[in-house]
């Protein structure tokens, strides 16, 4: 058990780092099972994650094989891995676009920001916060060139899609997708957002 969790509930004395999350037990302190399945590290606190409604699993799953259908042969779309951005920061991004050479290595538990191409986040709104202004603010700190962020629209994804600014090191919107989405980078992608693969 990590020595972190001594303290349970409260955080350890020095707070809780992105590397704490490689240590933590699959069950709870008091023997919850999956309790730690599900926990990102948002400014040196763990955030638990509600489970998923349809929407957004279909829209995650959806995204990944459109994704790697289009994708050249040096990056890969996955789901739901860690990005270390710093001490106290490890955001679990919904889809992110990584080099193929990271996404290939299965002992993985987390990627770096210069291994990410793309971060996505499918908005719940439990998360609506996060998702639309830590996250995003996070990933452009971190130098990761792109970000989407999928709002449900009546049960219709609607992508906002932002590339990072040299000079400002912030997320500039360069356009909102409702039924179809095309964008040239990070590589050609169109995606029939009325039609996502399930």
């Amino acid at each position: 058990m990590s020595a972190a969790l001594d303290y349970w509930p409260s955080p350890p004395p020095w707070g809780w780092t992105a590397d704490d999350l490689d240590n933590l037990p699959a069950e709870g302190p008091n023997g919850e099972p999956d309790f730690f399945k599900h926990v990102e590290l948002i400014d040196g606190a763990l955030v638990f994650m509600s489970p998923q409604k349809r929407f957004h699993e279909r829209v995650l799953f959806g995204l990944r094989v459109a994704l790697n259908a289009q994708a050249p042969e040096h990056v890969a779309a996955v789901l739901q891995m860690d990005v270390k951005l710093g001490h106290r920061m490890r955001p679990c991004p919904d889809v992110v676009v990584v080099d193929v050479k990271a996404a290939d290595d299965d002992e993985r538990t987390f990627y770096t920001p210069g291994e990410v191409h793309l971060a996505v986040e499918v908005v719940s709104p439990e998360s609506e916060d996060r998702d639309r202004k830590t996250k995003p603010s996070r990933y452009a700190e971190a130098g990761i060139p792109h970000f989407w962020r999928v709002e449900n629209n009546s049960g219709s994804p609607v992508v906002y899609v932002y590339e990072l600014d040299p000079a400002t090191h912030a997320y500039a919107l360069t356009g909102i997708h409702h039924d179809q989405l095309t964008v040239p980078v990070p590589f050609p992608i169109t995606i029939d957002l009325s039609n996502l693969p399930r």
